[in-house]
């Protein structure tokens, strides 16, 4: 069921052909559909617009097929986010679509939930959200060290403090097998929701420290001072990152 607010969201799922680990990802069958067409119809159960945003042909004539909406965009982004932001302009201006708020749905989230796109949505029910993203609460049998496993520091309001690779915090005088079990750990879920301003204004950002070090392009806005609302689901993201990940899930689909 499509998410209903005083704002117009415009669904945006960026997806390239080109992968250093799987190439041409989007087009994999997944239950005899394409990765694309599955993330594009969970999307669209929360989403009344929505549109791929993609720099290869074959990848807009997929989408086209099973009857979604796409866009041709250029081949020189370094991130989703600035995929994102060109699709905006393009929605907002050449289609002359309102927009008030982007939804940023991974590419290679074929399981995505529209519960979870409904609670980021409604964190900009807060009229102070600039962004918004999804995180969940870490178990205490998970491996909090895994550097592929982005951790979040979240302030009392639910605003991020800082994303890390590392587990953190640090929990001293602890040894480290126990320290998600004396606390509350927890792990960044990759769906995003900026206003199309700030989506604009983080865009043009050059990257900063933070994001170097870390490999984590969130810190960067965060080191400008913007604020990341975040809400816990508490369903796991399940993304297709590896050939072997594919094998793992295309056996347990309807």
């Amino acid at each position: 069921m499509a998410f209903y607010s005083q704002y117009n969201f415009t669904g945006i799922i960026p997806a390239r052909y080109a992968s250093a680990r799987f190439p041409g990802k989007p087009l994999v069958k997944i239950g005899g559909k394409p990765m694309i067409q599955r993330v594009y119809e969970q999307a669209s159960k929360s989403l009344e617009i929505l549109f791929v945003a993609t720099d290869d042909e074959r990848i807009y004539k997929a989408v086209q097929n099973f009857g979604g909406k796409a866009l041709m965009t250029s081949s020189d982004h370094k991130s989703g986010t600035d995929r994102c932001a060109e699709a905006a302009r393009i929605i907002s201006g050449d289609r002359g679509i309102k927009t008030d708020v982007i939804v940023n749905i991974q590419g290679d989230e074929p399981f995505i939930r529209p519960e979870q796109i409904n609670l980021l949505l409604s964190c900009f029910n807060d009229n102070s959200v600039e962004i918004a993203t999804l995180v969940r609460k870490v178990r205490t049998d998970e491996d909090i060290f895994n550097p592929n496993h982005p951790k979040v520091a979240v302030a009392v309001n639910g605003d991020a403090i800082y994303f890390s690779r590392a587990a953190i915090p640090y929990v001293r005088d602890s040894e480290a097998s126990a320290w998600s079990g004396k606390h509350e750990y927890f792990k960044h879920i990759g769906l995003y929701a900026y206003r199309i301003d700030t989506l604009m204004k983080i865009t043009a950002l050059p990257q900063s420290p933070l994001e170097k070090a870390e490999s984590l392009e969130q810190n960067r806005w965060l080191e400008n001072g913007f604020r990341i609302r975040t809400a816990v689901t508490e369903w796991e993201s399940k993304c297709i990152d590896t050939p072997q990940d594919l094998a793992n899930v295309n056996g347990n689909v309807d």
